[in-house]
Parts: C-alpha cells; structure tokens; sequence
C-alpha cells in the first residue's frame, strides 16, 4: 500500500488498525480486541523492539485503545481492550482532543541542553563566549564550559563555534512542536496541553518510538455504515496523490467498503476560494495591509489560541470541508458526512464547526483497504459527477490556495500579490507577528499559510512521497476546467 519505505511506527501503527478493523468484521470484536496483542507478540516471541514481549503487548494493548477512539491519559491498565470496543460500537460525541500519548511507549528522553563536547580545542578567539549573551559560557581547565542554569539554549555559540564542538540535544516532540504544548509530567512521560495544542500532529510524525497518537474514529464509522445509516465520503484534494490508481477508483473503493456517496472537497475548494477573493478585495478596497487565507485547520487553531493580533488580518472565509459538508447537507439532510483527511487538525475543525460529524485521516483508510482486501488497481472506475476546478484541486499543494484566490479574482487588474508559509515552526510564527503588529505584509497583501510544509501533500497521514504526490495532483488537477472558464464563478462572487 505506501509507496515510500515506512517508520516502523508507521507500519506497526497499520498493524494495529487493520486488526482492530478485522476483529469489528468478525462474531466477536471485543474479544479479537483483546487478543491482538497476544496474536502480534506469541508465546516464545523474541522482542522486536522492545525489551521483552510483555512490554511489546503493552504498548499494542494501548494502541488498540486507541485505534478504537479511546484516551490513553485515563487508562486503567487492569481494563480488558474489549470494554473500549464496546464503547466503539456506540454513536458518542467527538473526542474534543483528537490526539493521545501512550505511556508505557514514551521513552522518557533526556531533556534537551546544549554541551561542549570534546572536540573544543579552547581557541584564544574564544568565539562561543562573545555570541552568548547570557554569561553561560566560561572557561575551565582551558575548554569552554556551559553553564546550564543560564543557558538558553538559544544556538547562538553553536553557530559561533569553528569546529562544531557545541552540539544541542533535543527531545524530538518538544523540539517539533511550534507551540511548546507537549512536555514532560512528574514522571517523565510526554503530556500533552490540549488547551495550547494546535493539532497539527508535528509531535507525532516527530517521535521515533510513535508514542503520541490520534484518537481513531474509523469503527464509529464502520458502525454507522453497519447500521444502515446513510454515510458520505468527502475526500480531500490529496487524496489524488496518495496510492497508485486513479481517483475514479478511490471512488469506487470508498463505494466498497459502504460509503453511499463520495464528493469531492475541491468542489468546496472552489467555494472558499471565491469567497476569499471577495474577502480580499473588501478588505484591500479599506485599506487593509493584508489577509491570511483561513483553510488550514491547524493555523486557524494557532490564531484563536496563541495569536489574536492576527484575527482581524484573517478571512472570515471557512475551509473547503465546511463548504462541502454545507453541500452534502443540502443535498442529503440526514447523511452522516465523514471527511477523508490528510492531518489530524481536521478533527478539531469537524468539532467546533459541525460540518462533518466523524474524520478518518489516510493511514486509516490505507488500514481499510488492507483489512478488507480492496486492490484499488485493480477495481472499476466511478466518475465524480460534480465538478472541480484545477485551482481546488490544487489545494492541497503549497501556493495552491494563493493561487487558487487569485484565479478566482474578478477582474484584470494585478492587485493580488501573494506570498507563502510554508510550514508553521517558531520562526514563521514570529513572522506572522510582525506583520500583524505592522499592520502589513512586506512580502505580499494574501499571505497563504499552510501548517504542514509542502501543502496538504506533506499532512501527518500522507503515505506517499510529496515530489510523488505533487506531480500525481497535478496531473490529475490538469484534466479539469480554470475557475475562470467555470460559468458559476462569476454568480458565486457576486
């Protein structure tokens, strides 16, 4: 199924879902819960990696928690797998976090600090000690030392020093995440602050031991479709570049494992897109410096929890999912609409919006088509009746969305100058916080600003390479008409 050579997380975190999705196929899902561990780690089983198959069954135990939707930050250890699957079977509300830490396969790591290794030759330059400006740095026994209480661990003397001789150890979730929102509790273990968390899943692609993971929605699904309910696909525009076949094919995969309908999310695209033209054109007509683009769930999570100076600088314009669940809603009032997404954040976004009641990311559904022996190569075609644009099926590619306002700008002029961030991390915020102390943009007037770097393409439950997925959207994107040719655009922007 990946086309790219996997973590081992990636591929033990597929395991546990295609098991989970087997055992509700079968006369006793809580009970196949409860078993998986034991069937992946036998009696005899030599460790794989951990240091004995106890701790192995440990942490899939806590993985099939947390395929079947559950919290891993309130377990009781003694309670068997097939409670939770129970729940499972239940329609409940979203998990208001989308994401969860399990414990027993956090390492622990070492907090982060900046050292002199033995490679200082104690030059006269004394460089390391002139760049810090924090009096951390002195020197004992001819070699700088650092001290760690005054230490900001900034890099600046690691950047001054002519020998790399001073090297930075980091704790590889803390040092992902753009928000400082996951650290260490009293025991060492990685805890997630859900009221700082953007859910942009940087943590969980960044841990090597794959210990913080999303909370599953995919048997809340599989239930719904068991129970008779009228179940829609809405498929993101990334989907196109994730597995080898075509996009009629995902369609008719999607029909297989018992979705009603699919739509397309570039048909939403094209919506927020128009609308973003207009907002944009308001906002330049009264004087504004500049305007963000407001599709990514994860970035609209950033400025409602961490920077506020930017709402007034931030279409009102809602995102491409919401535009395509306002769709499937007026054509299907009692569906339950499920949203196929690249990333976690989504499933904050489907929460507090309403327009999508259940998300399942890529992984999930690569986990479906294993599970329930789907070769999308080798399936029929089902064409998408409605139509999208090139521009929102380029969505899901960095400088896809600015494109895509741009095209949708009625008129000739050239007042659209647009600019990319392509990735949030600490210095793209600190940007954004300067343009929205400004008041303006020095590098463009439509600042698009993308979370995951390369686009949607790059999401945290991609499974292709993003040259790979790049060049499969567009071509596929290719085969469509331009906002412009779209006789509805001009009615959509009026």
């Amino acid at each position: 199924m990946p086309l790219i050579q996997e973590p081992a997380t990636k591929q033990i975190k597929r395991e546990v879902l295609v098991r989970v999705i087997k055992a509700f196929y079968s006369d006793d899902f809580g009970e196949k819960c409860n078993r998986i561990p034991y069937d992946m780690y036998p009696k005899w089983t030599d460790p794989i990696y951990r240091c004995c198959i106890y701790k192995e069954r440990a942490v899939v135990r806590t993985r099939v928690i947390s395929a079947l939707g559950g919290s891993l930050e309130n377990d009781d250890e003694y309670r068997p797998a097939a409670e939770y699957a129970a729940e499972a079977l239940k329609e409940r509300e979203s998990p208001a976090a989308p994401l969860t830490v399990i414990e027993n396969a956090c390492q622990g790591c070492a907090p982060a600090h900046v050292f002199v290794t033995e490679l200082c030759q104690g030059c006269v330059a004394r460089p390391c000690m002139a760049a810090c400006h924090f009096g951390a740095i002195s020197r004992v026994d001819g070699h700088a030392r650092i001290d760690q209480a005054k230490c900001k661990k900034c890099g600046m003397c690691m950047q001054a020093c002519p020998y790399g001789a001073i090297i930075k150890t980091v704790v590889p979730c803390e040092n992902a995440c753009p928000v400082g929102a996951i650290g260490k509790d009293e025991h060492g273990v990685a805890r997630i602050n859900h009221e700082s968390c953007i859910s942009c899943g940087k943590c969980v692609s960044a841990c090597p031991f794959g210990a913080v993971n999303p909370r599953s929605q995919i048997i809340d699904v599989l239930s719904r479709i068991r129970e008779g309910r009228e179940v829609i696909a809405m498929v993101a525009p990334a989907i196109m570049g994730q597995l080898p076949c075509t996009a009629g094919q995902i369609h008719t995969a999607l029909k297989k494992i018992g979705f009603s309908d699919v739509y397309e999310v570039a048909q939403g695209a094209d919506v927020t897109a128009r609308t973003e033209a207009v907002d944009l054109r308001e906002r330049l007509a009264r004087g504004d410096g500049f305007m963000t683009t407001s599709c990514c769930a994860a970035y609209n999570e950033l400025v409602d929890k961490h920077l506020p100076e930017l709402k007034p600088f931030r279409s009102a314009t809602h995102t491409p999912m919401y535009y395509t669940g306002e769709i499937v809603h007026r054509e299907h009032p009692d569906a339950v609409r499920v949203f196929i997404s690249p990333c976690f954040a989504k499933r904050r976004e489907a929460l507090k919006e309403h327009m999508a009641e259940y998300v399942i990311n890529f992984e999930e559904f690569g986990a479906l088509l294993i599970a329930l022996n789907i070769d999308v190569m080798k399936l029929e075609e089902t064409p998408f009746t409605r139509p999208s644009s090139i521009e929102g099926r380029m969505y899901p590619l960095s400088g896809g969305v600015a494109q895509s306002v741009t095209s949708a700008w009625r008129g000739s002029d050239n007042a659209v100058k647009p600019t990319t961030i392509n990735g949030l991390n600490k210095m793209s915020i600190l940007d954004l916080k300067r343009w929205a102390k400004a008041g303006k943009c020095d590098q463009g007037n439509l600042v698009e600003v993308m979370s995951c770097m390369g686009g949607c393409i790059g999401g945290n439950a991609c499974l292709n390479a993003q040259r790979q997925a790049a060049g499969k959207v567009k071509t596929y994107a290719a085969q469509s008409f331009t906002l412009k040719e779209d006789p509805s655009a001009e009615k959509s922007s009026s």
